[in-house]
């Protein structure tokens, strides 16, 4: 075993120095964002912006790992424009591990409450208000004043919202009991909107 080792390390000698420095950016990567400094979003953005702009720069140097570099990058960049809000909200999970978890606390409650084992519908069409309740409740209790309505505009909007999705869904049920049908009454409405009278 010891000689096979030996072997080994000795046919991959010449590519440790570049592993190296790729394991070091993308140890400086993960550190960026583990943020044990408590800095802002905008503040990580930067430094994360400079790091990714040096792995561009090192990247043709890292020759043999080039393209595990240019996935990285690529990977970053799909994921950027939602990468750093967790570094301003409080209790937004960073990773999506940490997300899923939540989302799925959420849908094991909601099975041990209604006896389902699939999708839940309200959950789907009302989880913008749903989720983040459970998710609220999971951390603190609230006293009946903290549940005055102060912003009525916003909740008009969130229940105009939460009623156009229910719509949809149940338009979606019709024509899933009844395809002819459904398309039918469509096609009865354009053609009463599209003739002249």
């Amino acid at each position: 075993m010891h000689r096979l080792l030996a072997r080994a390390l000795k046919k991959t000698e010449a590519l440790w120095p570049t592993l190296e420095k790729a394991y070091a950016l993308v140890h400086q990567a993960a550190h960026v964002l583990a943020n044990h400094e408590n800095e802002s979003g905008q503040a990580v953005r930067e430094r994360y912006q400079a790091l990714l702009q040096t792995m561009r720069e090192q990247r043709a140097s890292l020759e043999p790992l080039s393209e595990a570099i240019s996935t990285f990058l690529k990977v970053t960049e799909s994921y950027w424009p939602g990468l750093f809000h967790c570094y301003d909200v409080a209790d937004l999970p960073r990773t999506n591990n940490e997300l899923e978890h939540c989302f799925g606390s959420v849908r094991y409650s909601e099975r041990r409450a209604s006896g389902r084992r699939g999708a839940i519908a309200a959950l789907v069409v009302r989880g913008p208000v749903r989720v983040l309740t459970a998710l609220t409740l999971r951390r603190q209790c609230f006293l009946p004043r903290a549940l005055l309505l102060h912003d009525y505009e916003a909740w008009y909007t969130m229940r105009e919202h939460l009623t156009f999705r229910r719509e949809a869904r149940r338009q979606q049920l019709r024509f899933r009991k009844d395809p002819a049908a459904y398309l039918a009454t469509l096609e009865e409405i354009l053609l009463k909107t599209s003739l002249p009278p």
